[in-house]
């Protein structure tokens, strides 16, 4: 269809895909351009700067709008633990999703009232649908309300944990936003209609070594993945109804960046990360049990974590090393998101890509690219140089997971202090390195109060001391604060977060070093095809430690993660 003078509406415009496919609109020439985030300060953050970038279409070319599209239109504005918290909110957030959708509901929600005001022809959205829901975690709640049972809760208490439960419920949330959905564009009459989905899993499959300190598979990722297919079965459905809209969806199987790289102060949910010290005089006797979150109030530094960073968007921040790992080859990889706006508009012109996964289930996933795969060398020897300018290693955030990553990561990163080279780890005792690092640890606060400040705690070479701030990933609450510190607990925790200080593991990284070396040395140097990867050539002949190459072959091999198509 012809996109010239027709009102279009970017759902999540604000984000990394959204401002990318806003910013292609524009040489179509639309009518205007309605960009939508939840937050009103961001939808007009983005505005901003595109009418900076265009200033010749005028102030009324690009408008704002902020809010939920997930709930009524009284309560777009507000958190939803704050809705969940409320009693009387509650009760009607519950009957909205839950309810037959009678006409009242249908005009009372947050959507139909944004495309009743602006009528557009055209729906682009880039809103991580998936996440929204899923990550509302009904584990969690499912958890609150056994504790509740258990515990011979009092009557208000179970009715109020139960309602929590029903509205938290995937699948009558994504059942209830589908029809308001087409209920609201069939009155409005919208033309098209084109999805930015996702597989949930950055394209990997059931091993995806990248989870939220969950069990693998994580019951939480793959909900957010069959909630993606749910959707996409929905809007199949929504394609096939005569007089509906034209309905596509876009399904990049990658990891989508990135947005920005600089160095700048590091934040979650919108606040700096606080740095704060604990000294190895301090360490936690680790015997009877273990308490998750503690009383103690631990001294700040007066610092905020600031490190080099990529903006990966809606995705978060990443370290130079996150970053890495998580896009070499047989990882997520990427996909950027001008690649994907390209598709989106082509789509909505009537182009055929081959990636409407509406019209095509089995061959329509978007994979990684060339052009992010040359990118992702200017992006870390960017990230690197920066690195350099600024006298800092970006190792690890820890603001998406999962911690065995960032464990690995500052794992590495500490022996890579003492030891320059791959071969340098194999010449050492494994007692040695364990001694090295420690003495990095203890001597260097600045690099101590960085790990443990994001939340990933440090076993010390005696393995029954372990220091940690207030904040502390593994073992994840679970509705339960203090543990039984057991050997077994101790291995487990270890494994999944902890920085491990002990001999036996650093005689473990000399293994996986070994292992690496010889997987290298075992391809000649007369093979030259495309066949191999991770030659010697690779590894810069073993004369250097990076990390996140590292990382990414350990998640390969140890965690049996890699990604089979690519």
């Amino acid at each position: 269809m012809n996109i010239q003078n027709k009102t279009v509406l970017v759902l999540g415009g604000w984000g990394l895909v959204g401002n990318a496919v806003s910013r292609k609109l524009v040489d179509e020439n639309p009518r205007r351009i309605i960009i939508t985030s939840l937050k009103l300060s961001e939808a007009q953050d983005a505005v901003e700067k595109l009418r900076k970038e265009f200033p010749h279409k005028g102030e009324d070319y690009f408008v704002p709008w902020g809010g939920d599209v997930f709930v009524r239109n009284e309560f777009k504005d507000l958190n939803r633990m704050s809705l969940l918290a409320d009693k009387e909110k509650r009760s009607i957030l519950m009957q909205d999703v839950m309810e037959e959708l009678t006409e009242k509901i249908l005009k009372s929600s947050a959507l139909y009232n944004l495309l009743s005001t602006y009528k557009p022809e055209i729906i682009i959205d880039c809103i991580n649908t998936a996440t929204a829901i899923a990550y509302q975690d009904v584990y969690s709640t499912y958890r609150s309300i056994f504790k509740a049972i258990k515990t011979n809760a009092g009557y208000d208490e179970l009715v109020s944990e139960a309602e929590k439960l029903l509205c938290t419920l995937y699948i009558p949330q994504l059942i209830r936003h589908v029809q308001i959905l087409y209920s609201s564009m069939s009155e409005v009459k919208s033309e098209i209609y084109i999805k930015i989905g996702t597989s949930g899993t950055g394209g990997m499959g059931l091993n995806i070594p990248y989870t939220h300190s969950e069990e693998k598979p994580s019951r939480v990722l793959l909900s957010k993945s069959s909630i993606a297919g749910a959707h996409t079965l929905l809007l199949f459905l929504m394609a096939r109804t005569p007089n509906g809209p034209i309905t596509k969806e876009i399904k990049p199987t990658a990891a989508i960046a990135w947005k920005k790289i600089e160095y700048g102060e590091i934040k979650k949910r919108g606040q700096p990360i606080e740095l704060v010290d604990v000294p190895v005089t301090e360490a936690v006797p680790l015997k009877d049990k273990f308490v998750l979150c503690s009383d103690k109030q631990y001294r700040t530094t007066g610092q905020t974590l600031k490190s080099v960073f990529i903006d990966t968007g809606e995705n978060g921040i990443f370290s130079k090393g996150e970053f890495e790992t998580i896009t070499a080859q047989k990882q997520m990889e990427f996909v950027t998101p001008e690649e994907i706006s390209d598709v989106v508009i082509y789509e909505i012109k009537g182009g055929n890509t081959g990636h409407d996964i509406v019209s095509s289930l089995d061959h329509a996933t978007m994979e990684p690219t060339y052009r992010a795969g040359y990118l992702q060398h200017m992006a870390v020897k960017k990230l690197a140089q920066l690195e350099k300018e600024n006298n800092v290693s970006s190792v690890a955030f820890e603001l998406l997971g999962p911690p065995r990553l960032s464990k690995l990561l500052y794992e590495i990163h500490l022996i890579s202090l003492f030891c320059k080279t791959m071969k340098d780890i194999l010449i050492s005792s494994p007692d040695d390195l364990s001694e090295k690092c420690f003495e990095a640890v203890s001597e260097n606060s600045k690099l101590r109060s960085e790990i443990i400040s994001i939340g990933i705690p440090i076993l010390l070479p005696d393995g029954g001391s372990l220091l940690r701030s207030g904040t502390i990933k593994i073992p994840a609450f679970r509705g339960e604060n203090i543990l039984d510190i057991t050997k077994e607990n101790i291995e487990k925790w270890s494994n999944e977060g902890w920085i491990d200080l002990r001999p036996s593991n650093m005689a473990k990284w000399q293994t996986r070093i070994k292992e690496l070396i010889a997987e290298a040395e075992k391809i000649p140097a007369s093979e030259t095809s495309s066949m191999h990867v991770r030659t010697k050539e690779y590894w810069n002949n073993f004369d250097e430690i990076n990390i996140g190459k590292i990382c990414s072959w350990l998640f390969i091999h140890e965690e049996q993660g890699t990604r089979m198509k690519a």
